[in-house]
């Protein structure tokens, strides 16, 4: 039975990109990892080796470094719908570019008042300190004529102390778990939204403020959430975000529950009034969810969030 060519891509995977924009003595960073991936009329490389529509994935990565000094870097979401055009554009067999951008955040370190001991203690404005809260993520999907922007973070981890409860549970011969009603609820947030602006004729999102205020939004419903579970919590945190910004129209969440046991202190005498926790790693419950914009139809993987 012959056999048929079916789905293939290719391209240079994690291009670490970092780019320093120098305004006289203060400086700013983007550290980015980048992803290209190409796809189109590529049977023939398959079928007998020709190279004839192949763009080396060398130059996939020589692009990226050319386009972070022509092009600065904005925005993720910019740098990749900058690179995601390019290659659809300039190469006629090339026929979709799905560009993946991990950003790692850097924040500028204090330095001493200006009344320092310290000689040019006032004047430093190039000294950084890695963020370490989470990492910004975006895929840029471009065709020649539609766009898909599909952004988020992952390893952003939060604790609620307290205002969480879980009960009222199926049970059955195997259940061990006893019912809580104040317990540490935690979790460590992998999240994706995408975004309805789809072509060059809408107005495009302010990438930045966007990013920022998604996260705030989604840190607020964690917070404010009296939780009954962490699907509860989940769907909050989604529709926060649906309800808030309208340049998102899809959002999915996979969160496992980063579980924090009440320690047994009775055998050494001591009553532990929810106090002392255990924080188990693993095994996790992983609660998983997408929240739509009504009327909108889910297109975020289902896969792209798991951990």
């Amino acid at each position: 039975m012959p056999t048929i060519l079916g789905q293939n891509q290719y391209g240079k995977a994690e291009n670490r990109v970092v780019k320093i924009t120098r305004d006289g003595a203060t400086h700013h960073i983007k550290d980015l990892n980048v992803s290209v991936s190409l796809s189109g009329d590529m049977d023939e490389v398959h079928y007998s080796g020709s190279n004839a529509n192949v763009l080396p994935t060398d130059t996939t990565k020589n692009t990226v470094f050319a386009f972070a000094k022509e092009y600065g870097i904005e925005s993720a979401e910019q740098f990749g719908i900058h690179l995601a055009r390019h290659f659809v554009t300039s190469q006629e067999p090339i026929h979709r570019a799905r560009i993946r951008i991990e950003e790692y955040a850097w924040e500028r370190i204090e330095a001493s008042d200006a009344n320092s001991k310290f000689i040019g203690a006032g004047e430093v404005r190039h000294s950084f300190v890695r963020k370490g809260q989470e990492t910004r993520l975006t895929q840029i999907t471009y065709d020649g004529e539609q766009w898909e922007v599909v952004s988020g973070l992952k390893d952003l981890v939060v604790m609620n102390s307290t205002n969480s409860e879980f009960w009222g549970y199926v049970k059955d011969r195997y259940t061990t778990l006893p019912e809580a009603y104040d317990r540490i609820l935690a979790t460590q947030v992998s999240g994706r939204w995408r975004f309805n602006w789809t072509d060059d004729e809408q107005k495009m999102p302010n990438w930045e403020k966007s990013y920022e205020q998604t996260k705030k939004h989604m840190l607020q419903a964690f917070a404010e959430t009296y939780s009954l579970s962490l699907q509860q919590t989940l769907y909050q945190m989604g529709s926060r975000i649906i309800d808030n910004r309208g340049e998102i129209d899809e959002v999915r969440f996979s969160l496992p529950n980063k579980h924090h046991f009440l320690v047994d202190l009775e055998p050494f005498g001591l009553k532990n009034d929810n106090e002392v926790y255990y924080a188990a790693d693993r095994p996790y419950g992983l609660i998983e969810a997408t929240i739509l914009r009504e009327g909108c139809e889910a297109r975020i993987p289902v896969d792209l969030t798991n951990l």
